[in-house]
C-alpha cells in the first residue's frame, strides 16, 4: 500500500541532522527542467507561475545555485524539506528511525520539478506546482513532460506487492499527473469533511492537514492494509460508511 501526497510551497531549507538518505529517480528529468528554469528572469518567473516580485527573486536565485549532485550540503530529504498544510499534518520531524523506514516504503510524493519522489529522496528547493505550463524541448506544459514516467514508476514498485493499492491523498492538480487508468492498483481516494450545522463542508486547510494526518496514523500504526485505514480517528475524523463508496472514502468530524 502507498499513500500519495502533494509537495508544499513553504520549505524548510535548515541542513538535515539526519544522515540517511536516497535520490530521486528521476534526477536527470529534474536537471533537464532546471536547466530551462535557469534562463527565467524575475518577471519572467513572475508571469509564468503567477507569484510576486519577492518570490519570483528568490526562485531564480534557487535555480541559478541548483546543483547536479545531490548530497546533505547541497540538498535535504523531502520529508524533512517540505511544510505546508499537509506536512503540518505528518510532523514527520517527530518521527523515530522506524517510523522513517516505514514512510520511506509507504509514502511518495508528487512534484513538479521531481516528478515522484521518496520521504528520504534528497532534494533542493524549488517552486514549480504541476500545473506550470513551462515548455520544455518536446512539450508545452509538465503534464505532457512527466507523461506515464509517473505511473509507470508506481507500477514498478507495485508488481512487487500482493496487493497493490494507491491511498490517493494528493490535491486534484497533482493526481492528474498519474494515469488512472494505466495504474495496475486499486485506487482509493480520501475525502475530508465536516460538519458546519447539518452541511459537510469541504474546508481547505484543515482537510490538507488531515491528509498529512492519516499518512502519520499510517505509519504510526505500521498500516499496510486499506481496510485498517477506516480506523482512522486523528482529530476527532471518523470513517463514515454512510458518505462512502468502495473507492472514495471519506472520514468526517
Amino acid at each position: 500500500m502507498i499513500c500519495i501526497l502533494s509537495p508544499a510551497k513553504t520549505l524548510n531549507t535548515e541542513p538535515s541532522q539526519l544522515k540517511e538518505f536516497t535520490l530521486p529517480v528521476f534526477k536527470e528529468e529534474s536537471l533537464e527542467l532546471v536547466s530551462i528554469l535557469k534562463k527565467k528572469k524575475v518577471s519572467q518567473l513572475k508571469s509564468l507561475m503567477k507569484i510576486s516580485d519577492k518570490l519570483s527573486a528568490l526562485n531564480v536565485e534557487r535555480y541559478q545555485n541548483f546543483r547536479e549532485d545531490f548530497n546533505l550540503e547541497t540538498s535535504k530529504q523531502a520529508i524533512l524539506t517540505f511544510k505546508g498544510d499537509v506536512y503540518l499534518g505528518l510532523q514527520a520531524e517527530d518521527f523515530n528511525k522506524t517510523e522513517l523506514k516505514r514512510a520511506q516504503k509507504s509514502i511518495r510524493i508528487l512534484s513538479g520539478l521531481y516528478g515522484i519522489i521518496k520521504p528520504l529522496d534528497l532534494m533542493q528547493a524549488y517552486r514549480l506546482e504541476m500545473g506550470t505550463k513551462l515548455k520544455t524541448r518536446k512539450w508545452d506544459n509538465l503534464y505532457k513532460f512527466w507523461d506515464l514516467k509517473i505511473t509507470d514508476a508506481l507500477n514498478k514498485e507495485f508488481a512487487k506487492a500482493k496487493n497493490p493499492t494507491l491511498i490517493n491523498l494528493a490535491s486534484k492538480e497533482y493526481f492528474k499527473s498519474v494515469d488512472r487508468k494505466k495504474l495496475n492498483a486499486e485506487i482509493i481516494d480520501i475525502d475530508f469533511r465536516e460538519y458546519k450545522g447539518d452541511d459537510l463542508k469541504f474546508i481547505s486547510f484543515n482537510a490538507k492537514k488531515a491528509r498529512g494526518l492519516m499518512a502519520k496514523y499510517v505509519v504510526k500504526n505500521n498500516i499496510k492494509k486499506a481496510a485498517d485505514l477506516k480506523g482512522f480517528d486523528y482529530e476527532n475524523y471518523h470513517f463514515s460508511a454512510e458518505h462512502s463508496d468502495t473507492n472514495k472514502w471519506m472520514f468526517v468530524r
